[in-house]
């Protein structure tokens, strides 16, 4: 078990909290993952490790409450265990001989992106942030990215605050203006694949962070799988990040919509519950 230490909600539907975890801690690195389950009846379900602190023997993730399962997390509290923490799974984000890099986080992916910028922040590399959102009241994070970024750019989609537009063309403004060595994209897969076609023209080296349905995290399900350069990978195993100029983004995105019709239902069917329980 492991016990949830702090809980904040950075939006109604964007929930941070600290885990208890001095082993996962210990080992984490910038790209890592976990596999939870609230409860014996609960499924398992990953979430990426958006830092850690050594000292208080934890780990923080950031999740939107979309399905059942991160609904019914984030309605825990402080000082509630939450049954199962397996991790870090995954292969951390490794860029070896650069001096810049681009960090382009979309929306909840800015969470994912952060701990990747301080890590190369802290290496003393030239970080460029660039994090988009839909509109004002749907920012977090900004003075944690500013803090690990030597730019940073807020762009929203209607202009409500920053910059009005979408990422891409902030990147491409920046990679005609200055010596960029790599690009990491983390987000939704429209803009991941967006970024993949801007910088490819460019030849400059983009990973992205693919989120594809995962159920074991540790390569057996399959349930993961991913086209990269024609072959089949798994991303809990083989990833989760990949080069975005060999993912194949239209599989992966129909994939991914396989279960939003059975996941909304069961979401309708639970608050039909709630509501007659009140």
């Amino acid at each position: 078990m492991a016990k949830i230490l702090s809980k904040e909600y950075l939006h109604p539907t964007i929930v941070l909290m600290d885990i208890a975890s001095e082993r996962i801690a210990k080992k984490a690195q910038a790209g890592h993952f976990i596999m939870l389950r609230i409860d014996d009846q609960g499924e398992r379900f990953p979430l990426t490790i958006a830092d850690k602190d050594i000292q208080a023997n934890s780990i923080r993730i950031i999740f939107q409450t979309i399905g059942r399962s991160t609904r019914k997390l984030a309605e825990m509290n402080v000082g509630d265990d939450i049954l199962d923490v397996v991790g870090p799974l995954g292969s951390p984000i490794e860029l070896p001989d650069i001096q810049r890099v681009a960090v382009v986080g979309g929306g909840v992916g800015c969470a994912i992106a952060y701990p990747f910028a301080k890590s190369q922040f802290e290496m003393g590399r030239h970080v460029d942030f660039i994090a988009g959102f839909r509109s004002k009241e749907l920012i977090f994070l900004e003075e944690d990215m500013r803090k690990v970024s030597t730019t940073l750019t807020m762009t929203t989609d209607d202009g409500s605050y920053g910059r009005q537009g979408f990422v891409t063309e902030v990147l491409k403004e920046l990679i005609e203006s200055a010596s960029i060595d790599a690009i990491v994209a983390i987000g939704p897969l429209p803009m991941m694949k967006a970024v993949s076609d801007v910088s490819r023209p460019y030849g400059i080296k983009t990973i992205v962070s693919l989120n594809p349905i995962m159920i074991d995290g540790t390569g057996m399900c399959g349930g993961c799988r991913v086209t990269v350069d024609g072959k089949v990978k798994f991303a809990c195993v083989d990833g989760p990040e990949f080069d975005g100029h060999q993912v194949d983004f239209d599989e992966l995105i129909v994939r991914n919509r396989s279960y939003r019709e059975i996941e909304a239902h069961q979401c309708r069917l639970d608050e039909e519950v709630a509501h007659a329980k009140d």
